[in-house]
């Protein structure tokens, strides 16, 4: 996928000065967390994740511990159901944009898609009747992530139950990357699993909480059927996770409260200015983002600019990265802008050298 050979690690991040190509929170490191791991028996930990975890991870919910199985980062999670679920010439339906491992892995699989336009021109609104139409009587799954990956899109929680009843009504299961749930500007979905037996809820510690280096994400779901053959495809892969990583998940999640309302705070700092940054332009337009921490902005249509040679020079002299649009198999006039991992003000930095290359090439 574009998205990983074109990674900023790949790169060198030596060699990018602002970078704006990451979807997360600012990387932590272990020392500033306050966690102690030197006791640790380092076993074969549980097969469907440290109890202790699982208990954490559903804690403001109805859910039980036996609903959680813990993976190595959402990816894995988002791997084993597509590939539980699917097989060649299977229907499904997914919205695009999107992270690319929820339309890559289907489209490997042989998977007959049908995709759920995101489109720009409606501020990226879920058109709930077109969902419906696509939905066919042998449609396996639905695939949704909110709040959205590359846009900030959000929706709220009636309209989530709306989907839900489609999906029940429908007879299919839906798939709801819910990784960025704890950056919502706006009132915080419910857990999607905890609302339908239909729903299969993906998230991970990588993006809210700045941590992808312990790679700990987890599958949430009611239906014990399905739950059985994720943990029989995770034992095949991999039979457990990093007892390490386990314990660094459960001592952040065992302190959220105190170590997140930092990362919530630089959050909106960092909204605040690019915000402002938008605000006082004319060279690119968005669709506000509610949640999240990036942005999908284009460069206006009425400008004319050769955007190869956009991206060519704010990376190499600029030394800036963004998220090209065909990241998400769109136009390269639109970039995913990261406006919480770097520094504010590489961030402040990063977004002038975007203009400074737009007003060079016009």
């Amino acid at each position: 996928m574009p998205i990983e050979i074109e990674a900023p690690e790949g790169y060198g991040y030596e060699n990018i000065d602002c970078n704006l190509s990451e979807s997360s929170f600012t990387d932590q490191r272990l020392k500033d967390l306050g966690i102690c791991i030197d006791d640790l028996l380092l076993v074969y930990g549980n097969h469907l994740g440290k109890p202790e975890l699982r208990e954490l991870i559903v804690s403001e919910t109805s859910l039980s511990p036996e609903n959680v199985l813990i993976t190595p980062g959402a990816a894995t999670a988002l791997f084993m159901v597509a590939t539980s679920l699917l097989n060649k010439g299977d229907h499904m339906v997914v919205a695009k944009s999107n992270y690319a491992t929820n339309i890559e892995t289907p489209r490997a699989i042989g998977a007959d898609i049908s995709y759920l336009d995101m489109r720009f021109e409606n501020g990226y609104t879920l058109d709930l009747n077109e969902l419906e139409s696509l939905i066919r009587p042998d449609t396996r799954l639905v695939s949704l992530t909110y709040p959205h990956n590359p846009t900030g899109a959000l929706i709220d929680e009636a309209t989530l139950r709306k989907i839900i009843q489609i999906v029940e009504k429908k007879n299919t299961r839906l798939l709801f990357d819910e990784t960025y749930r704890e950056m919502s500007f706006a009132p915080r979905l419910p857990v999607a699993a905890g609302l339908s037996d239909r729903v299969i809820s993906v998230s991970s510690m990588s993006k809210s909480f700045g941590l992808p280096g312990i790679r700990i994400g987890w599958v949430i779901c009611q239906d014990k059927t399905l739950m059985e053959t994720l943990l029989a495809a995770k034992e095949q892969i991999l039979i457990t996770n990093s007892v390490i990583d386990e314990e660094i998940a459960f001592q952040y999640l065992n302190k959220k409260e105190k170590l997140f309302a930092p990362v919530q705070a630089k959050i909106r700092e960092n909204f605040e200015v690019l915000k402002n940054f938008m605000s006082n332009q004319d060279l690119l337009e968005w669709v506000e983002p509610k949640g999240g921490c990036v942005c999908f902005p284009r460069i206006r249509k009425n400008i004319p600019i050769d955007v190869n040679r956009f991206h060519e020079i704010l990376l190499n002299k600029y030394s800036t990265y963004v998220g090209p649009g065909h990241w998400f198999e769109e136009d390269r006039r639109f970039m995913r802008i990261g406006y919480s991992w770097d520094k504010t003000d590489k961030l402040l930095k990063g977004l002038s050298n975007i203009l400074k290359t737009l007003e060079e090439l016009r």
